[in-house]
C-alpha cells in the first residue's frame, strides 16, 4: 500500500484463483454465489442465486418488481450475449394518458411509474438455457433470508427514514413491512420479509408440482409469475388503489395482467467498440452504456498512458468526453425495436473525430449533442423555476444549446439513493462471476426499490419506477409508448482482450454508472492498475447533463470529486472552469469486477459503503 500516490492505494487484495470468483455489492450474495459454484453449479447458476439473494438483502436498491440487463459469455460459444430483462411500458401508459392527468413527466414513484417487472423472467431464461441446477437450488437462499432474517446494513434504515412519513401517511402496506412494531428498524438487527418468502416458496411449490423435469419446472415458475397468482395480485392492486406519488397527487396504476402475460425476456447481441486490444461490449441502445463506448471512441485520440489517473488532465478529458457522450445519449438513444438508432454513426471514427475537436482545455458549460440528419430529437430539461429548456440536435460537431449555463438549471444536489421529501430515487446492485470453465456473467439488477411504490400486500414486494425515464414527446427516440423499453441507466459491461473473454464489471449509480465504469477501465488499461487498485483509486462524476430520473434536472459544469483528489488537482480543474464540489474521501461508486487472465481468475469489489465483497479460490 502506498500513501504517497493515492491512485495506487488498495484497501484489500485482488482476489485470485483458478476454480471460480464471485464479486457483488453485498457480502451475503457473494457467499451465496460462491456456494453454488462449490456445489457444482456454473457461473450462470451462481448468478441467478446471487441475484435473488440481492433482492432480499438490498431491498432499497433492487427487488422482484424491477428490471435487469444481463451480459453472458458461455464457454465454447465464442460470443457474448445480452439477456434483456428490461420490462416494457404497459399498454395503458401512453403520452395521452399522462397528459390527460396534467403531467409533463412520468412521476418518479407510485403506480404510474412501473414497467412490466423484468427480473424474474430474465433469471428463469438464464437458468433454463445456460444453467444446470434446479430452481430450488437458486431460490432457497433468498427464501431462507427473507423468512429467517438478515442483518440490516446501515443504508437500509437510513433509506426507510427518508420515506417514513410517506409510509405512515400514504403507503400503509409498506409501513407494515418496513416499520415493524411501528418503528424504523436499527442497523445490524435481523430483518425478515415473510410475505416475500411465501411468494417465492409458492412459486417453487407450484413449479415442483409439475414433476421432476428441470425445464418444465422453470416454465411452470415463469407461468406462475406472468399468468398466475403474481400477475393476478399485481393487476388487482393497480386497479383497486390510487396512491400518492412525487407529483403530490394520487394516481391509479395501469399495469395489468395482460401486460405481464404478453412480455418475456429476450436474447440479443451486444453493442461493442474496439479500443486497442480490447473489445468493450454493452447492451444495445436501449441502455445508456453506449455512452461508455462513445467516451472510449473520443478518448482514444489522446495519449492517456502518460497521465496521472487522478490528475487534472485525466479527469478533465474524461469529464469532457462524458459530457459529449451523454448529450448524444439524451438525443439519439431509445428502444431499437421501435426507433432507428444510428449506432454505426455514433461509434464511428469519423463522427468521434469531429466531436473530439470540441474538447479543449476549458470546461464546457453547454449541452452539445451532435447532428445526424434524420435522427434524434431535443431533450427538455427542468429549470430551477419549473420552466422547460430544450437541448437541440443541430450542427455536427458544433455547440447546440443556447446558453444553458450554470445557475439556469436547478442546482439542488440530490443523493443518488434518496431524497428526504418523498422524492425518492433508488440505486442499483451489481455482480460479476466467472467459473473454472470460462463462463462469465455481468448483471446490473435494479428497480422495485422499497421507496419506489407501495408494497403489494399479497406478495411482499413493490413495483418499479423505470417508466420515469421515458420522454413525453412523440418525436423523441426515448418517447413513452406501449410495449417500449425505457432507455435505462442499468449498464453491465464486458470486454474481450485480443479476442478472448477477459473482463466483466459494473457499478450501481444511475447516470454515474457510465462515468465510473470507463474510469475504472482506463485506470486498468493505461495506468496498469489491477482490478482492486482501479476500483479503490480516487473517483469523480459530473452532473452536467440531465439526470434520467424525475425531475430531470441538470447542473452544468459541476464535477463532484472524492476528498482524496489532491488540492492541486482541484485548483487546476477550477482554473479550467469546472465547478468542483468535494465529497467524502470514499463516496464515488460501488464498482465490482472479475477477469479471466489465462489460467488465473481475478476479482475485486468496492470498499465504499463497506458491503461489497469478492470471493474466490
Amino acid at each position: 500500500m502506498s500513501f504517497v500516490n493515492p491512485a495506487r492505494f488498495t484497501t484489500r487484495p485482488e482476489i485470485t484463483g483458478t476454480f471460480g470468483v464471485v464479486a457483488s455489492t453485498h457480502w451475503t450474495a457473494t457467499a451465496v454465489g460462491m456456494g453454488v459454484l462449490e456445489r457444482g453449479g456454473n457461473a450462470f447458476d451462481a448468478g441467478v442465486a446471487t441475484a435473488f439473494t440481492l433482492q432480499v438483502v438490498e431491498p432499497h436498491l433492487n427487488g422482484p418488481g424491477g428490471d435487469v440487463p444481463i451480459m453472458i459469455h458461455a464457454a465454447g460459444k465464442g460470443r457474448t450475449e445480452v439477456i434483456s430483462g428490461q420490462g416494457v411500458a404497459p399498454a395503458g401508459l401512453t403520452i395521452a394518458h399522462c397528459r390527460a392527468l396534467g403531467l409533463d413527466l412520468v412521476p418518479g414513484t407510485g403506480l404510474l411509474a412501473p414497467c412490466v417487472p423484468g427480473t424474474f423472467d430474465a433469471y428463469m431464461l438464464l437458468l433454463r438455457d445456460y444453467g444446470t441446477v434446479s430452481l430450488r437450488a437458486v431460490l432457497e437462499p433468498a427464501i431462507h433470508y427473507a423468512r429467517h432474517g438478515y442483518p440490516l446494513i446501515e443504508r437500509i434504515p437510513a433509506t426507510i427514514r427518508t420515506v417514513e412519513q410517506l409510509f405512515r401517511e400514504h403507503w400503509p402496506s409498506s409501513a407494515e413491512v418496513y416499520l415493524p412494531g411501528g418503528k424504523v428498524p436499527e442497523a445490524g438487527t435481523l430483518f425478515c420479509n415473510p410475505k416475500m418468502a411465501e411468494t417465492y416458496q409458492r412459486i417453487l411449490d407450484e413449479a415442483e408440482s409439475v414433476g421432476g423435469n428441470r425445464e418444465r419446472q422453470i416454465e411452470a415458475a415463469r407461468k406462475a409469475w406472468s399468468q398466475g397468482f403474481v400477475a393476478e395480485a399485481i393487476d388487482r392492486y393497480c386497479r383497486e388503489n390510487a396512491v400518492m406519488d412525487v407529483s403530490g397527487r394520487r394516481h391509479r396504476g395501469v399495469l395489468n395482467g395482460d401486460d405481464l402475460a404478453r412480455w418475456q425476456a429476450s436474447v440479443e447481441a451486444p453493442a461493442e467498440y474496439q479500443y486497442g486490444r480490447y473489445t468493450v461490449q454493452k447492451p444495445g441502445p436501449w441502455c445508456q452504456g453506449i455512452a461508455t463506448l462513445q467516451q472510449l471512441a473520443l478518448l482514444k485520440g489522446f495519449d492517456l498512458d502518460r497521465l496521472d489517473p487522478a490528475g487534472p488532465d485525466f479527469i478533465h478529458l474524461q469529464v469532457e468526453a462524458a459530457k459529449l457522450a451523454f448529450a448524444d445519449r439524451d438525443t439519439f438513444l431509445g428502444d431499437p425495436d421501435f426507433v432507428d438508432v444510428p449506432l454505426d454513426v455514433l461509434l464511428s471514427d469519423s463522427y468521434n473525430d469531429a466531436r473530439r475537436k470540441l474538447i479543449t482545455d476549458r470546461a464546457s458549460m453547454e449541452q452539445r449533442p451532435g447532428n445526424i440528419p434524420g435522427y434524434g430529437a431535443a431533450m427538455a430539461l427542468m429549470q430551477a423555476d419549473g420552466a422547460r429548456a430544450a437541448v437541440n440536435a443541430s450542427g455536427a460537431g458544433e455547440p447546440t444549446v443556447g446558453d444553458i449555463r450554470s445557475g439556469q438549471i436547478s442546482s439542488g444536489h440530490v443523493d443518488h439513493e434518496t431524497a428526504p421529501n418523498g422524492n425518492t430515487r433508488g440505486d442499483t446492485v451489481h455482480f460479476d462471476i466467472i467459473d473454472r470453465h470460462g463462463n462469465m456473467i455481468a448483471a446490473t439488477p435494479s428497480g422495485g426499490w422499497l421507496q419506489s411504490s407501495p408494497i403489494i400486500p399479497e406478495l411482499g414486494f413493490c413495483l418499479g419506477s423505470r417508466a420515469q425515464m421515458f420522454v413525453l414527446d412523440e418525436k423523441h427516440p426515448a418517447a413513452l409508448g406501449p410495449g417500449r423499453r425505457p432507455r435505462t441507466t442499468l449498464s453491465p459491461t464486458m470486454a474481450l482482450r485480443d479476442g478472448k473473454p477477459y473482463l466483466a464489471w459494473g457499478s450501481p449509480g444511475g447516470d454515474q454508472q457510465d462515468q465510473w465504469i470507463p474510469q475504472m477501465f482506463l485506470r486498468h488499461v493505461h495506468a496498469g492498475m489491477n482490478l482492486q487498485e482501479a476500483i479503490d483509486a480516487p473517483a469523480w462524476h459530473t452532473e452536467h447533463f440531465p439526470i434520467s430520473f424525475w425531475p430531470r434536472t441538470a447542473r452544468p459544469g459541476v464535477i463532484v470529486v472524492e476528498g482524496r483528489v489532491s488540492k492541486a488537482t482541484i485548483a487546476e480543474l477550477e482554473r479550467r472552469g469546472h465547478i468542483v464540489e468535494i465529497g467524502p474521501d470514499w463516496s464515488e461508486g460501488r464498482l465490482v469486477a472479475a477477469a479471466r487472465d489465462g489460467d488465473l481468475l481475478r476479482a475485486a469489489a468496492n470498499p465504499r459503503g463497506m458491503q461489497g465483497y469478492a470471493a474466490g479460490r
